[in-house]
This record gives structure tokens, sequence and C-alpha cells, in this order.
């Protein structure tokens, strides 16, 4: 399946991981410029969303809904995967009361779209990431992995918050 962006097809450079594959292990900057971790084994389950841009509606309401649901989960650790510069980002989540999830920026080398395979590349969107969820278990394996089929809509917020009760 071909993602869209408003109907129009885009092309994900790099290979789309999938259930059962180990997730690549990426160190990105964070708000702050500190480096996170993200992918590989972590003893906890990894919650990564990756979306294009904090600056819009649907991204920014991606990340308040899991900022949320982040608290109420034990043995978690949710992320939030971007383009946007670590310093839009910290503004963003001190604006919103981001407080619950962690945000780090894919704008030096584009490492995590590249090794995750969701990086979009080409259409108006060229360089951001495309939308979705990954879910990864302690020990570093892909339990479940969401691309949305249209970039504009919300990914299934559901069927990731079933995977902890």
């Amino acid at each position: 399946m071909k993602p869209t962006f408003q109907g129009n097809p885009v092309t994900l450079a790099g290979n789309i991981l999938k259930i059962g594959d180990l997730a690549p292990e990426v160190s990105l900057p964070s708000k702050d410029l500190s480096d996170v971790k993200i992918g590989g084994a972590s003893g906890k389950y990894q919650i990564i969303n990756f979306l294009p841009s904090l600056d819009t509606g649907v991204c920014a309401m991606q990340t308040k809904k899991f900022n949320t649901e982040a608290s109420k989960l034990s043995n978690a650790q949710v992320f939030v995967v971007s383009m946007d510069l670590p310093f839009a980002q910290g503004r963003f989540c001190s604006t919103e009361g981001i407080e619950n999830l962690v945000v780090a920026s894919d704008f030096r080398a584009k490492e995590f779209g590249k090794k995750y395979g969701v990086l979009i590349d080409d259409s108006v969107l060229k360089g951001l990431l495309a939308r979705g969820v990954i879910v990864v278990d302690p020990e570093g394996k892909i339990i479940y992995e969401e691309i949305v089929s249209e970039i504009t809509n919300e990914p299934n917020y559901q069927a990731v918050l079933d995977l902890f009760k």
C-alpha cells in the first residue's frame, strides 16, 4: 500500500518494516538537544509515533492524544518523531503541556525515516516523515505497525492502546 497526501500517492524511501522485524536503534536529538535512543531492545515497550510536523493540526492532535494516554501506561515509553527542529519541538511541548512523552527530531541525517522506511521521497512533503505508529516490545521486536493510508488522517489510536490492556 502506497500512502497518499490529499489523495496523491507518495513514495517512501527505505524498506518499510513489518511486525516481527527487529526495530533498528537510532539516536536522535530531543527538544533539549540531548540524544534519545529509539528502537532496539530497551527493556520497555516503545510506542513510536512518527509524523510530518508538529506544526499541523493532525500532528498536534496525534501528539496530544498520546501524551494523555502515555501517563496511563506502565512499562512503556512514548516517542514522537518529526523533522521539526528541536527548538520548535520544545516550544510546542511547552505551549501544549506535553510532558508524558519524548519528542525527537530526525532533521540531521533523516536516519529514522530511512531505517524505518517512512521518509517521504517525493511530492510537496519530500523530506518529511509519513504518519503512523510502531510499537516495539522490550526485546526490540516490532509488534505493531501502521502507516496511515492518507497522511492527513489520524492513526488508529485504539489499536495501539488495546495492546496494553
